[in-house]
């Protein structure tokens, strides 16, 4: 029931913050969210997402754990076929490049991220067999 209600709730905030170009729901409990905007890898078609990430300087950590299913999250296959994306961060909007890290740097962003999710990464890595990405955006 309680991840029922999870999932309400975070359908709800994404709603609102893509709705309202990010002038509502730029935090959610406390971190910060964006919206990644993407071409599908299939369809070609936008897609939005809305993330926790972690900026510093002009990167951009996001962490591809889609709860820790078994399988990455669409928005991911995206960013590996088409590097190039748009993200929001409340109203302003950047042009990026994406890349997935591995090894020590990824583990360095990692750390960072699960920091700022209270340990809640670590959790969906316990959940998954798989390794979960990391993946890092520049802002060009």
């Amino acid at each position: 029931m309680r991840r029922k209600l999870i999932f309400v709730f975070l359908f709800f905030h994404n709603y609102i913050y893509i709705y309202t170009k990010g002038r509502v729901g730029k935090n959610l409990n406390g971190r910060p969210c964006l919206i990644l905007e993407t071409v599908g890898a299939k369809t070609q078609l936008i897609r939005k997402n809305v993330l926790v990430y972690l900026k510093e300087g002009n990167e951009i950590c996001l962490i591809a754990s889609r709860g820790g299913s078994e399988r990455n999250p669409g928005w991911y296959y995206n960013l590996k076929k088409n590097e190039t994306s748009v993200i929001s961060i409340g109203t302003q909007k950047f042009e990026v490049n994406s890349r997935e890290v591995f090894n020590e740097e990824r583990d360095e962003w990692w750390a960072k991220m699960d920091y700022l999710n209270n340990g809640g990464y670590q959790r969906y890595q316990q959940r998954t067999s798989r390794l979960i990405p990391v993946m890092v955006l520049t802002i060009t």
